[in-house]
């Protein structure tokens, strides 16, 4: 049986080593594994070719997330160079305040201890996690999937090695490498030891975690979003902008999924999305008035609009007004990520304060949702739940805060 036991107390004694790192000692370790990355390219893509031969060729989008290419590896190293380029949080005073009895009282940000990370079939959730982690001044056990597990065990022991090169403890980072679910579920319990953990993953993989840990979880990922193009919509925007959000790279988890459209566009701009989608792949489920409006579209069923497709696939509904899209919205969400398109300043900013999102747009794709694109670094998931961190999770929500209070003999009357 997996000694997880073993993992789980060599990580709390690796997060107390983590947290008293200076920043250049952290900075020093990231841009040394970046370049052993780099340098083991031809390892990396070796082992990441087992995990694709044995993958299931139809999971066209499923294949995307698996695969490493130079690319995506130097992509990778320089994810790491870039966290190690960002301020450290750690340490930060957040105020200071004396009170009448002469106690002054502060807050500063501190290291969370243990992260656990459990995901799929994303190798460089691999890097990024480490990198945020460490950076963050924590230690990191990571569980990724059956299906990645030769690309992770060949990242995790280039990361391991460049690491002991530095003299620091490898254990800073572990990888869980026994991928059933009895350890995985094992993994979810191991409270004592880890003091956050975070899926990342299908819809699946979250509700799994959320039931069987008993470790505090933030919930990230899944990602039904939805664009709704008012009535006040410039056409011209929409169109490349739909197309963008939807395709340019319809695995993740921000893509478009559902295109809500007020009914006084449907005459002119329904159908002209509709080719426009379809003429590059995508499949469109749409309702009643969809599929009278285009002949290729789908009837949608009640579940096409709860799914997260994650291919080209969307789901289209014609809507009376605003309204109808906002309460439709509140009904099918996830709580990721939802847009409008509309030149009414009135109803942009009605539209952000009542769509209850992680992150809500106006007439930008849903692709932005990501926390370089949003101008926050590198991130480890984007949260849809709305205790301590929500959105994307870059360093700061790797952290947690501590009280210290600075007396000359006070006592409490």
């Amino acid at each position: 049986m997996y000694d997880l036991k073993s993992v789980g107390k060599c990580a709390k004694e690796m997060a107390l080593y983590t947290r008293l790192l200076s920043s250049e000692a952290k900075n020093e370790v990231l841009i040394t594994c970046a370049d052993s990355l780099e340098a083991n390219t031809a390892y990396i893509l070796e082992e990441n070719a087992k995990d694709i031969a044995a993958a299931d060729s139809s999971r066209e989008a499923f294949n995307d997330r698996l695969l490493l290419t130079p690319q995506r590896i130097a992509a990778m190293a320089e994810g790491m160079r870039k966290v190690a380029r960002e301020n450290d949080p750690t340490g930060e005073t957040l105020y200071m305040k004396t009170l009448p009895n002469g106690l002054t009282v502060g807050e500063k940000r501190v290291s969370i201890g243990v992260v656990g990370l459990i995901y799929e079939a994303r190798p460089n959730v691999t890097t990024d996690s480490f990198a945020l982690c460490f950076k963050a001044g924590n230690a990191c056990i990571l569980r990724g999937g059956s299906e990645a597990i030769n690309s992770n065990t060949a990242l995790v022991e280039i990361l391991q090695e460049a690491i002991r090169e530095l003299q620091h403890p490898p254990q800073i980072i572990q990888l869980i490498t026994d991928t059933s679910r009895e350890t995985a579920r094992e993994f979810m319990r191991l409270n004592k030891y880890v003091d956050v953990l975070i899926p990342r993953g299908g819809a699946g993989l979250i509700a799994s975690t959320v039931e069987n840990s008993t470790i505090p979880v933030i919930e990230t990922g899944t990602g039904n979003c939805h664009i709704y193009v008012d009535e006040s919509a410039d056409i011209s925007k929409a169109v490349p902008l739909i197309l963008n959000a939807k395709t340019q790279r319809p695995s993740v988890c921000n893509a478009c999924e559902k295109l809500l459209i007020h009914r006084a566009l449907a005459m002119d701009f329904l159908p002209r999305i509709c080719r426009e989608l379809s003429d590059v792949g995508v499949e469109i489920h749409g309702d009643d008035n969809v599929c009278a409006a285009f002949d290729k579209a789908i009837l949608a069923q009640e579940e096409d609009w709860h799914t997260e497709f994650l291919s080209l696939i969307i789901g289209i509904k014609i809507v009376e007004n605003f309204e109808e899209a906002v309460a439709h919205i509140a009904k099918y969400s996830s709580g990721h990520t939802e847009a409008i398109l509309t030149e009414s300043y009135a109803r942009a900013h009605e539209f952000i304060e009542i769509v209850d999102s992680a992150a809500v747009f106006v007439n930008a794709s849903t692709r932005f949702t990501d926390g370089e694109e949003l101008g926050l670094g590198a991130e480890v998931g984007i949260s849809t739940q709305k205790l301590h961190a929500r959105g994307p999770m870059g360093l700061t929500a790797l952290t947690t805060t501590k009280f210290f209070a600075l007396g000359n003999g006070q006592i409490r009357n």
